[in-house]
């Protein structure tokens, strides 16, 4: 009988009240990686995972009080560290007190299903995340349902300047970040260079800064590369437990998810920059006329409520026609990303300063006292722009023409003040022709 019993594919096991394995036939090697005689007098609930042993527990309690099951599944870790899903049939031996299991290695269904799921939640996330973040946050929850996960990170490259940084970081608490940013970059170059998974450890990494001596070995890096149809895009990197064994089937598994995830970045991605560019002026990167009207409008209804008082400050610059007759257009170009980030700097984080359209400016000054709090913006406007202005090898002079109108002294309508501010601009460019020089 025990021969017979041996040329069974699944897995017998004998095991009495206290959970201890009396006896397993020989398929239990070519599925748990160890002998039968390895096995024998073992706690079988010790082989299994950790997540998995308290309704495993629960599970053998109900087989003993005299419940046959069919069907359960848990997991299972090899000799050799990979995890095994098995689905049991058992049933209790009174007569004995055994119980008597019949195990069943379906991992690679489970692993089909799995990239099945993965596939189609990622899918799902792609077309319902509202933004990228939460996108990335939702991809760490469903790798982390397909592998163990104790961090994962996210790095993508700048679609203009190629440059590599992390856009994903986070461990199984929520806390972030869970790497040395330079050193796994390196790492993360080198997977997207060779176009395939890469496995490291802590130490490794260590060493590839040149810093070995604080390498400490606590847990494997799983580093696969983000590729879509184009190009590789970044790479996802999946951080483990101390002890962790990623396998084969792992590495393959996360190969194939990574795919769908560059895919879903890929088109967030686009979608961030087709709305960035829809809001922001590509010349300057300042909120655009669209953008400022949406500024504008929650300012004038933020003052309402607050029976607070805003300025607007309309700026153009003078002679810019006669910078792109005689230089050029792209000399003209740089000049106004400069005079975008001088403006910039003179007012307020929580200020805007948009470009409306060629070298007309705007800037909302919120939650001003008198309107002697504009002019004193105004005026260092004015001498931010008094400086030359070194472009391409060129110093250029230039200098500003401003006009103000406050809230709601100069009109309680955003027509009325972006008028206002328009005639004032042109009153100040008048007043300075009128003026010998």
């Amino acid at each position: 009988m025990p021969e017979f019993v041996d040329l069974l594919l699944d897995t017998v096991f004998l095991v009495d009240a206290r959970g201890r394995i009396v006896y397993v036939n020989a398929a239990c090697e070519r599925m748990f990686g160890y002998t039968p005689e390895e096995l024998m007098g073992q706690s079988l609930l010790d082989f299994v995972v950790p997540e998995d042993r308290a309704r495993t527990l629960e599970e053998a309690k109900q087989v003993i009080a005299g419940h046959s099951r069919i069907g359960f599944e848990n997991r299972y870790i090899r000799k050799d560290g990979r995890r095994v899903h098995i689905m049991w049939s058992a049933r209790w031996s009174e007569k004995d007190q055994l119980r008597i299991g019949v195990a069943r290695d379906v991992t690679e269904q489970k692993h089909a299903e799995a990239m099945q799921l993965a596939t189609y939640a990622i899918s799902e996330a792609a077309h319902n995340a509202t933004d990228l973040d939460v996108l990335l946050r939702e991809v760490h929850r469903i790798i982390a349902t397909l592998v163990p996960v104790a961090g994962l990170a996210i790095a993508t490259c700048d679609r203009r300047t190629k440059q590599l940084s992390f856009s994903y970081q986070m461990d199984r608490h929520g806390n972030s970040p869970v790497l040395h940013e330079p050193i796994a970059c390196q790492f993360c170059a080198q997977v997207i260079c060779n176009a395939r998974p890469m496995l490291s450890h802590d130490a490794a990494l260590a060493a590839l800064s040149g810093n070995v001596a604080s390498g400490d070995d606590s847990g494997p890096w799983l580093a696969v590369p983000l590729i879509t149809q184009q190009e590789t895009i970044g790479a996802l990197v999946v951080k483990g437990d101390p002890g962790t064994h990623y396998s084969d089937k792992d590495k393959e598994l996360l190969h194939f998810v990574s795919g769908q995830v560059a895919i879903a970045i890929d088109r967030a991605q686009l979608k961030t920059e087709l709305l960035r560019a829809a809001r922001y002026d590509e010349l300057t990167g300042l909120p655009n006329r669209r953008l400022f009207q949406d500024r504008i409008r929650s300012a004038v209804a933020r003052c309402v409520r607050k029976q607070s008082l805003m300025a607007v400050l309309y700026i153009d610059i003078d002679d810019f026609k006669q910078v792109n007759d005689s230089f050029g257009h792209a000399t003209g170009d740089l000049l106004l990303r400069e005079v975008a980030r001088r403006l910039q700097l003179c007012v307020r984080e929580a200020d805007t300063v948009a470009r409306l359209a060629g070298d007309e400016f705007v800037v909302l000054l919120e939650d001003v006292q008198t309107l002697e709090d504009a002019r004193a913006v105004a005026d260092k406007i004015r001498g931010a722009m008094s400086h030359p202005i070194d472009v391409d090898s060129r110093m250029l002079r230039t200098l500003a023409s401003i006009g103000i109108a406050l809230y709601p002294e100069h009109g309680q309508g955003i027509e009325q003040l972006l008028q206002h501010a328009d005639e004032a601009m042109y009153a100040d460019k008048r007043n300075k022709a009128r003026v010998p020089t």
